[in-house]
């Protein structure tokens, strides 16, 4: 998760292998930066992978926790935390993921 301390300075935006960060304000779909196609089914509901869903914040980036996977599969570190000048990309408590589920989330949207 990005707290509220962001400075909207976007060094991490271009670091997420998922495409799992956005801009504040900015649309987000499931495919985007990523090779899903078709449906997919989230939390009981089937969804176009493409269709567009309203920015999580307003204010500052942001981070779609069903896209990351915390660089598992990619690098040795979350590379947003590694590049962040203020120390805002940090673990959510609130939606904690074994290192099993990251890779199979990585290998889903990058076959």
């Amino acid at each position: 998760m990005i707290t509220d301390e962001c400075i909207n300075c976007g060094a991490c935006e271009p670091e997420c292998p998922n495409n799992a960060i956005y801009e504040a304000g900015a649309e987000w779909a499931w495919a985007d930066g990523n090779s899903l196609s078709g449906t997919l089914t989230v939390n009981n509901e089937t969804v176009e992978v493409t269709k567009r869903f309203p920015p999580k914040s307003d204010d500052i980036y942001y981070i779609v926790t069903g896209k990351c996977t915390e660089c598992v599969g990619f690098h040795e570190e979350p590379q947003c935390a590694a590049v962040c000048p203020v120390d805002c990309c940090i673990p959510d408590p609130e939606h904690v993921e074994t290192e099993e589920q990251l890779l199979e989330k990585k290998n889903a949207m990058h076959p």
